[in-house]
């Protein structure tokens, strides 16, 4: 086997000769185009079925995979009862394995190219309603250090909008004494956010009277420190986010995004604050926000 063997040698399902270009392709979505190491375990999952349907087909080789045995592979996921939001996904990851190999001359045509594409039902973001946040949020007063870390947490997850993985990565030299905090998102992207209002008023708190009575010798600079006196991992923050407000730190980014176009933001600013590159991911809140609208309307109007 290849250098690069080893993202899909477990996978009992795929062909042989679909190891090599499989995992050179994954290997490049996680090398070239930053992608975390759970979207290319995603993009791992749906290629390892859609050759291991393939290979159970009779195909013997790249060059054998044509357009029938696409829509065959589209039709057996939906007998199985897969949701269309799981047959799209599928059917993406598909269209970007055959378009990479016909880039690299892998094969000479793309079987996927001239396959109708399945819109994917659009999902819009669950958000927490202002209000609720606010005395979910205003509610955790205790001054015990593990209260007052959780409070400022919250606080920087909603006041900001960052992503849990980039609020993991915080460090105490990133937040001292600046009103705006560089994150590194996606990618390695950077981009800068607002630290205001509760949330530099949390951090600061925190930082006075709670980090240090936490903070044991391996926490180093790490902004979150654990109970157990090292960082606050992704799982760590997930867990005081269910915890003390029953939900998920994603629902405080939804949040965020939506209560800013909600009070009148622009979309190119939540685009930005949000670190998104696409407009597009940034525009399922506008429908979002237009629901607010029309409730509001239906219920303030007398004529509505």
């Amino acid at each position: 086997m290849g250098d690069h063997d080893g993202w899909v040698k477990e996978n009992s399902e795929i062909p042989v000769w679909a190891v090599k270009p499989v995992s050179s392709f994954l290997c490049r979505l996680s090398s070239e185009r930053a992608l975390s190491p759970h979207t290319v375990d995603a993009y791992r999952r749906d290629l390892t079925q859609f050759f291991g349907f393939v290979g159970r087909y009779g195909v013997g080789g790249l060059d054998e995979v044509d357009r029938m045995v696409l829509r065959r592979f589209h039709a057996n996921l939906l007998t199985r009862g897969y949701a269309p939001r799981s047959v799209a996904r599928k059917a993406s990851a598909v269209r970007s394995f055959f378009a990479d190999a016909l880039r690299r001359d892998l094969v000479d045509s793309d079987p996927s190219a001239s396959l109708p594409t399945r819109r994917r039902p659009e999902r819009l973001p669950r958000a927490l309603s202002a209000p609720v946040l606010g005395n979910m949020l205003d509610a955790l007063d205790g001054d015990d250090p593990i209260s007052v870390r959780d409070r400022a947490l919250l606080e920087v997850l909603y006041g900001t909008g960052i992503r849990v993985s980039e609020l993991a990565a915080l460090r105490v030299s990133d937040v001292e004494g600046v009103d705006l905090v560089r994150v590194h998102g996606k990618g390695g992207r950077e981009r800068v956010v607002p630290l205001a209002g509760p949330a530099r008023r949390g951090v600061d708190r925190y930082l006075a009277v709670a980090r240090s009575r936490l903070a044991g010798p391996s926490a180093d600079d790490a902004l979150w420190v654990g109970a157990r006196g090292g960082p606050l991992d992704t799982r760590g923050v997930r867990r005081v986010v269910q915890n003390r407000l029953g939900t998920f730190p994603h629902a405080l980014r939804h949040s965020f995004a939506t209560h800013l176009l909600e009070g009148g933001a622009d979309l190119r600013t939540v685009q930005e604050l949000l670190g998104h590159i696409e407009l597009a991911t940034t525009q399922i809140y506008t429908a979002v926000s237009r629901r607010h609208l029309k409730a509001t309307y239906d219920r303030s109007h007398p004529r509505a």
